[in-house]
């Protein structure tokens, strides 16, 4: 199997749910906790172009199923957006796709 088909594989099964956790105040953007997005190797719709630079790297290493001892659990990560004042808290988890 190529990379090419290795990518088209993981991307027809899996993505990766973002869902607004927590922060310590209102976001600027208007993010409100319970806010939800879907990232399938597109840049989710209406997300935080920083909050987005800052969980990229984590939210595509979880679609390809990477592992590392400090994540939440198995595809499962929580990732703090890097403005100081509000401090979003972003649970990544990846799922399924849901069969259509």
């Amino acid at each position: 199997m190529t990379q090419d088909e290795t990518l088209k594989e993981v991307l027809k099964r899996y993505e990766v749910v973002i869902k607004l956790l927590s922060n310590n105040q209102p976001c600027h953007v208007g993010h409100r906790i319970g806010n939800e997005w879907v990232f399938d190797y597109f840049t989710p719709n209406r997300l935080c172009g920083l909050a987005w630079n800052a969980m990229y790297p984590t939210a595509l290493l979880l679609l390809y199923g990477a592992k590392f001892p400090w994540l939440k659990g198995p595809g499962r990560a929580t990732i703090s957006c890097p403005d100081q004042d509000v401090q979003n808290i972003f649970e990544l988890q990846l799922r399924e796709k849901k069969q259509k």
